[in-house]
């Protein structure tokens, strides 16, 4: 039976497609906690944009590293697999992801060996089990606003995605790929901020302010936004060479069929 599944190309392409986007998903939410200077990482000065009175710079999560491959990984299977597909493969994502959280709080909680404690002193860590928990333990609102941005970014993506497919044909990939994913990317990058550090903060601290102000918020979603608005845009022709690859693989007579079913589904 095993074997049977694994023989028809299909499917075993639909479980490879949603190993890699499972995956950098949660990769991505455990390593977003790490902010880093992107100018810095090439060597140059801080850019200072102006943006709303205020100077900012590129310092971005470092979990955009991931960001482009889980965005071909959607548009491939919304191509092959339909709205069903992305909308089971993103659901299950986010289930793994908070499962995920949920056994960090765990371990971070469980009482450390002495010996773990002041096992990385002389690597300048003090205290490894309090790293531990600030890597591994990120805040609930950052979780929260992060699953829901996650979430509803991908579900934007998938309309938008069918709705220029359906207006375009098959014609015009770059179009509905890179289309939907500036629309889909807008959203993601101003909810997981708004929510963590804006809307939460200010609900639920004792003083009712949020961490960052208003304006703050806007300028760092900007700049998030900015840079997926460009890795975007320099990803489209792997999109096409991604798409060469699943054609010759699948056959052009299956890729075809498989397509044409997925904007039924």
């Amino acid at each position: 039976m095993i074997t049977n599944i694994l023989r028809d190309k299909p499917t075993r392409l639909f479980i490879i497609l949603s190993g890699i986007l499972v995956a950098n998903a949660l990769i991505a939410e455990i390593i977003g906690v790490k902010i880093f200077s992107l100018e810095a990482t090439f060597g140059f000065q801080p850019v200072n944009m102006m943006i709303l009175g205020d100077p900012y710079s590129f310092n971005m999560t470092a979990g955009v590293l991931l960001w482009p491959v889980v965005f071909i990984m959607t548009d491939i299977i919304n191509e092959y697999y339909g709205v069903k597909g992305v909308r089971f493969l993103s659901f299950l994502a986010a289930g793994l992801i908070l499962f995920a959280f949920i056994i960090f709080f765990l371990a971070i909680h469980l009482t450390p060996a002495g010996f773990f404690v002041t096992s990385k002193v002389n690597s300048g860590v003090p205290d490894m089990d309090k790293a531990y928990g600030q890597i591994l333990g990120q805040g609930s609102l950052i979780i929260i606003g992060s699953l829901t941005a996650f979430l509803v970014g991908q579900l934007v993506d998938v309309f938008t995605f069918h709705k220029i497919k359906k207006a375009t044909g098959e014609k015009k990939i770059w179009l509905r790929a890179t289309g939907s994913t500036l629309i889909s990317q807008l959203i993601d990058s101003f909810v997981v901020l708004f929510v963590a550090f804006h809307l939460g903060p200010a609900i639920y601290n004792p003083d009712g302010n949020p961490v960052w102000p208003i304006g703050q918020v806007l300028s760092v979603c900007l700049i998030n936004y900015i840079y997926k608005f460009a890795a975007a845009i320099v990803l489209t022709p792997v999109i096409y060479w991604v798409h060469g690859i699943l054609e010759r693989y699948l056959g052009h007579e299956t890729a075809a069929e498989m397509k044409r079913t997925a904007m039924n589904r």
